[in-house]
C-alpha cells in the first residue's frame, strides 16, 4: 500500500516540480512582490488537476476538524483568497486565507518583501494590505460547498479606533464560509498590534470574538478560533497569554508569526531591511516557541507549528516540539510548488524510520527537549 501512495505522490510531485523549475528563473528576475501576484494569478487559472488521497496515516483530527494531512498553507500567500482550490491541488490538507481587514486598505509603501536568497529566508512589511472583508467573502462565496478545509486569518485596520471590533466582525462575516478562524495580533508590522497580545487587551478582544462565534453559531455552527502569536514573547508574556486563552477557552494557538529578530544571516545588507523575518532562520526561535507553548497549554487545545518548514524532518520536528499540524509558506519561495508533496512523501519514511505508528502519535514527544532548547539541525 505503501508503495501506490508514494508512486501517485511522486507523480504529482514531478508534475508541480518541473511547473516550478521553468517559472523560477523567470520569477526571480522579479521583483518580489510583482512575481507573488503572477504566481497567484496564474495558480488561480491553472488546470490543476484534484488532489489524490492521502495515507491515512497522514490524518489528523483537531479542533474537531478532520484533515487529511497536517500539512497547511499559512496566510500571507493567497491574502484575498484567490487561489484556495489550487492549494489543495499542490496536495496541502488545509490552506489558510488573509490576512483579511474589514475595510480595504492598502498597506505600507512598497517595496516592502525581500528575498535572502543565501539564507532561504523572506522579510516582509507588508501591513496587512487588504481588499476588505466584502471582497474576500465574495471571492470565498463562490467556491462553497466545494472540498477542502480552510480558514481565514483576521486582521484589523491600521486607523481603526476598535480594533477588537475588526476581528468580531470578521468572525460574524466570513462564519457562513470558513472552517475556522484565525485572530491576528502578532504581526510586527501594523504599529501598536501586538499590544493586543498583553493580557488586558487579550482578554476583552477574545471575549468579543468568541461571543461573535457564539452569535453565528446557530445559523453557521460553531467555528474554531485560533489565536496565533509571535516568536518574540517572554515567557512570562507567553504564561500570561496562554493563561488568558485558557480561561476563554480558545480552540488551538498557532505558533509562530515572523519574528522582529535577526539572527546570523548570509545577507547582511538585506537584513537590515525593516519587518517580519520568515523562512528557514525561523526554525528554531520559533519551534521552542511551540514547544514552550505545547507544555503551557497541556492538552487544553491543539496548537499548529509554523516557521522555517521546508522538509519532512522539519514539520516532523514541529509535530514532535507539540504542533498537531504544521504550515509553511516562505519555503514555496525556494522549493518550488512540488514542496507539499515531497514533504507528505518524507513524511511517510520518518514515520517508518522513527517507529510511529501514524503522525499523531508523534505529537509532543520532543517537547521537553525542543523547549529547554535542543532544538535539531536540519
Amino acid at each position: 500500500m505503501l508503495q501506490g501512495v508514494l508512486a501517485v505522490l511522486i507523480d504529482r510531485q514531478r508534475l508541480f516540480a518541473r511547473l516550478s523549475a521553468l517559472a523560477r528563473p523567470f520569477l526571480l528576475q522579479l521583483d518580489p512582490e510583482t512575481a507573488h501576484r503572477f504566481s497567484i494569478k496564474a495558480l488561480a487559472h491553472l488546470p490543476l488537476p484534484a488532489p489524490g488521497p492521502d495515507d491515512p496515516r497522514l490524518a489528523v483530527r483537531a479542533f474537531g476538524l478532520d484533515f487529511p494531512n497536517p500539512l497547511g498553507l499559512a496566510a500571507g500567500f493567497d491574502k484575498h483568497g484567490e487561489a484556495v482550490d489550487a492549494m489543495f491541488a499542490l496536495g496541502f490538507g488545509f490552506a489558510e486565507v488573509g490576512t483579511a481587514t474589514p475595510l480595504p486598505q492598502p498597506g505600507n509603501p512598497r517595496p516592502r518583501l525581500f528575498r535572502l536568497m543565501r539564507d532561504e529566508a523572506v522579510i516582509n512589511r507588508f501591513g496587512f494590505n487588504s481588499e476588505g472583508f466584502a471582497a474576500v467573502e465574495s471571492r470565498l462565496a463562490r467556491r462553497k460547498a466545494r472540498p477542502g478545509i480552510f480558514g481565514v486569518n483576521i486582521g484589523a485596520n491600521k486607523d481603526s479606533a476598535d480594533r477588537a471590533a475588526d476581528y468580531a466582525r470578521g468572525v460574524e462575516a466570513f462564519a457562513a464560509l470558513a472552517d475556522y478562524f484565525t485572530i491576528n495580533v502578532s504581526s510586527p508590522n501594523t504599529p501598536g498590534l501586538r499590544d493586543l497580545q498583553q493580557s488586558a487587551a487579550l482578554d476583552d478582544l477574545l471575549a468579543r470574538v468568541i461571543d461573535a462565534r457564539d452569535r453565528s453559531a446557530a445559523r453557521s455552527g460553531r467555528k474554531p478560533v485560533l489565536l496565533k502569536i509571535a516568536p518574540d514573547l517572554s515567557l512570562d508574556a507567553l504564561d500570561s497569554l496562554i493563561a488568558c486563552a485558557r480561561a476563554r477557552k480558545i480552540d488551538g494557538l498557532i505558533v509562530s508569526n515572523t519574528t522582529l529578530s535577526r539572527p546570523k544571516l548570509a545577507d547582511a545588507a538585506t537584513a537590515k531591511e525593516q519587518g517580519g523575518l520568515s523562512g528557514r532562520p525561523l526554525f528554531a526561535l520559533s519551534t521552542q516557541m511551540l514547544a514552550s507553548a505545547y507544555l503551557r497549554v497541556e492538552g487544553q487545545f491543539p496548537l499548529i507549528g509554523v516557521g522555517g518548514v521546508d522538509s519532512a524532518a522539519r514539520a516532523l520536528a514541529k509535530i514532535e516540539a507539540g504542533a498537531s499540524l504544521v504550515q509553511l509558506y516562505s519555503a514555496l519561495v525556494f522549493k518550488g510548488l512540488g514542496l507539499p508533496g515531497a514533504i507528505k512523501q518524507g513524511l511517510l519514511l520518518e514515520l517508518e524510520r522513527n517507529a510511529y505508528p501514524r503522525i499523531e502519535a508523534a505529537i509532543g514527544a520532543r517537547a521537553r527537549d525542543y523547549a529547554a532548547g535542543a532544538i535539531p539541525a536540519i
